[in-house]
């Protein structure tokens, strides 16, 4: 006690390393002698404590009540033995002044686990309901066997979906999930699965209840009623239920687009497409699924069959309507990007498809045309780009760049798209360097060879003019080819089809010297220059603009001396002319002046209105003309749906053997014969009978009847060996049996 007193020393003296070392002990003598007996008495309290032979939780209670109440009693002669330190636990620690037993005991039974008196088992039922898998009542078994799903089930979860639960939501989208997993051939993802499916009856039915009904009964259980405008999509995320079915309805998502990739049977995959297009608004609730539904869709809208590309292409637009900032920018990438892959090859049987890919992908830039506006410059620009190389290097390589059919049919989209969206201003600026490009493209290599390619550049052209009301010289480029074509020259070879214009780039040297070649080159002519004139019927400088065409095809009718080219021509300068005096003598009426910009709008829109000659005209030439188009593709498909059998053709060295093998025994005599054939053949007779036949089998075999009767009408007027030789094979025999009967025969004619 002395030797504590003694290394004591005054507060105010202490550093502040020594003050906090030494802790908060009081300049009183006191005080470190209570303290210290207060942990004298812990010790002892605590060496009780180890020496009891169990935990009692009741004497632990009362001891820590006894040290809360000494703590307690220290803080109330800490206020008269320190009053400033006390005031300043008091402004600053109110809680630590307002100490209780209940606090610490509370503090000391938290902080402390203790353990239960019997320790509980879990069950099947709740290991299972922790895993997310409720078993259906009377199904319960291992978990590692699957339960196999029967008719009956199915059965019974159909009518029970009447009033659906979570609960049996749950079930049918595992057994579902099972039912996929055996399309896959995934014999652990199968195996993994509560359910098993292995009847494709069952499958069908599972399938079938799912894709009709299921969906339906899980929009009455989210909504409970339907809303009252069609239109308007409800979300899933804003019903009360949705925390509980969200797990099962994104696994069941996922199971609907692994079926759509195994899926083979058009019917079948037409049926589950409709069904995903209802689901839309679930797939948008979870990005990752829908960008995996946006890829495959993408892929059967390129690839599949047509009603299957019609389905795709639905299920895009209205995902891309409803989340146009999220993905309608990649969905727009990814679709440009396969319809130029799938353009590289251009027949008559893929012409539709290339056509339907160009009209949808257009619908959907019309969704948002600023969107639209920033793909579009882009692609246009890489054309531009591509058409620069091949005119500034000139070499073949960089002209294959531009003159393929992916350049043309990107040409062609973009005018579509602008055709379609020229009217807004953000993409009025893409109308000119557009232009500036498909003409480019037909001044690139302006040979006869290529004529082909310039008409697929007019045609956009005359598109992007019509639906823009841009004026765009398109006549120099068609009038161009009167001038370069000699329609008298006689064609070099014959051709046995005419040449499909619509699916060729690059005519041959064969090509060239065709007559079919003429022949399309003046339809194609026609039907360019009138369907241009057509988008310019009702202008009222349409005299003054056809003035160069009508000097041409007067030019054309002097110098070409072919009828059918004539008739076409002069058909087409009569109702060009036609419409020109009409607008003449129309505009001569008007008051107006040339500078008067809105009385002209005013008068060429009721001039189109009112409809002018070549534009009658032009309607009735269309609708023969599609007409004439429709019978020609539907021919050709009942040709091809008839599979006529393939006739060989033996060669005439073949036919000739296998005839002397057949008439071979008519001329294989005995030795007794042989003397009286020799001696007819001596007489000239027999010698040419075998040379006679075997001409005779020669024009029988080159169906060629009418020569034959006129030798046998020329050989019976004759009445000499050519009469036998007319004969039949039989006949010649019996003639060669013996001199009386042919003697008779000889005699009983002259008789006569």
């Amino acid at each position: 006690m002395a030797a504590a007193h003694g290394r004591k020393r005054c507060l105010a003296e202490l550093t502040v390393d020594e003050f906090l070392a030494s802790g908060f002990d009081s300049e009183s003598e006191s005080e470190p002698e209570e303290i210290s007996e207060a942990a004298t008495q812990g010790a002892r309290e605590r060496a009780a404590a180890r020496n009891s032979c169990g935990p009692d939780r009741g004497a632990s209670a009362s001891r820590r009540k006894g040290r809360a109440s000494e703590h307690k009693d220290q803080l109330s002669r800490l206020k008269d033995k320190d009053p400033e330190f006390y005031k300043f636990l008091q402004e600053n620690d109110q809680s630590l002044l307002n100490f209780s037993d209940s606090d610490s005991s509370e503090e000391g039974e938290e902080q402390f686990h203790s353990l239960p008196d019997v320790l509980e088992e879990a069950s099947e039922e709740e290991d299972a309901g922790e895993d997310g898998d409720i078993v259906p009542r009377g199904l319960q078994g291992k978990k590692n066997q699957p339960v196999p799903v029967t008719l009956g089930m199915v059965e019974r979860w159909k009518q029970a979906a009447k009033h659906l639960t979570p609960k049996l939501f749950h079930e049918v989208v595992q057994a579902f999930r099972a039912a996929v997993a055996t399309t896959q051939g995934d014999q652990e993802g199968a195996a993994a699965c509560r359910f098993q499916v292995s009847d494709s009856a069952v499958f069908n039915a599972l399938v079938t209840f799912c894709v009709r009904d299921l969906f339906g009964c899980l929009q009455k259980l989210l909504f409970g009623k339907a809303p009252v405008d069609s239109s308007r999509v409800l979300q899933p995320s804003s019903s009360a239920l949705w925390g509980k079915l969200r797990v099962d309805v994104k696994a069941y998502l996922s199971a609907v687009m692994q079926l759509v990739t195994c899926l083979a049977e058009v019917t079948v995959l037409a049926a589950v497409l409709q069904h995903i297009s209802s689901l839309v608004p679930y797939y948008l609730t979870f990005p990752k699924q829908c960008r995996v539904l946006l890829k495959r869709m993408v892929v059967l809208w390129s690839t599949g069959e047509e009603s299957l590309r019609v389905l795709a292409f639905l299920v895009l637009v209205r995902v891309c309507r409803y989340k146009k900032d999220i993905f309608l920018s990649p969905v727009l990438k990814q679709m440009y990007i396969t319809y130029v892959r799938n353009c590289k090859f251009t027949s008559a049987s893929t012409l539709p498809l290339i056509s339907f890919m160009q009209r949808t992908l257009t619908e959907l830039l019309a969704l948002d045309p600023s969107v639209s506006y920033q793909h579009a410059f882009l692609y246009i620009r890489q054309l531009a780009i591509h058409l620069r190389n091949a005119m500034t290097t000139g070499k073949k390589e960089t002209h294959q760049s531009v003159y393929n059919w992916q350049y043309v049919h990107c040409l062609y989209l973009w005018c579509r798209v602008l055709s379609v969206l020229g009217s807004s201003e953000a993409l009025q600026p893409l109308l000119y360097p557009l232009a500036q490009v498909a003409i480019g493209c037909i001044k690139l290599v302006p040979t006869m060879r290529f004529y082909p390619l310039r008409m697929h550049c007019v045609r956009a052209l005359t598109l992007l003019s019509q639906s823009t009301g841009t004026f765009i010289p398109v006549l120099p480029f068609i009038l161009e080819i009167f001038q370069q074509v000699d329609f008298n020259k006689r064609p070099g070879r014959m051709s046995s089809r005419p040449i499909n214009f619509s699916v060729i780039l690059k005519l041959s040297s064969a090509n060239l010297q065709e007559k079919a070649y003429r022949d399309g080159l003046v339809e194609q002519l026609y039907d360019l220059i009138l369907e241009y004139l057509y988008g310019q019927a009702h202008s009222i400088a349409f005299p003054e603009l056809v003035l160069p065409t009508i000097l041409q095809l007067k030019s054309f009718l002097r110098e070409c001396k072919v009828a059918n080219y004539c008739r076409q021509v002069r058909q087409l300068l009569e109702k060009v002319q036609e419409n020109a005096e009409y607008i003449r003598s129309c505009r001569q009426k008007v008051s107006f002046g040339v500078s008067d910009q809105l009385a002209v709008d005013a008068w060429e829109k009721r001039a189109q209105e009112e409809g002018t000659p070549l534009t009658k005209y032009y309607n009735h030439w269309r609708k023969l003309r599609d007409r004439e188009i429709q019978l020609e593709i539907s021919g050709k498909e009942r040709l091809e749906e008839l599979n006529f059998p393939e006739i060989k053709r033996r060669k005439v060295e073949d036919r000739k053997e296998e005839d002397r093998r057949e008439f071979k025994d008519l001329f294989d005599l005995d030795s007794s014969e042989d003397e009286e054939v020799t001696d007819f053949s001596e007489r000239g007779t027999a010698g040419s009978l075998r040379g006679r036949q075997e001409a005779e089998v020669e024009e029988d075999e080159g169906d060629d009847q009418e020569d034959e009767e006129e030798e046998n009408s020329s050989a019976s007027e004759d009445g000499g060996l050519d009469a036998e030789a007319g004969l039949v094979p039989g006949e010649l025999w019996r003639l060669a049996e013996g001199p009386q009967d042919e003697l008779e025969d000889l005699q009983l004619s002259e008789e006569d």
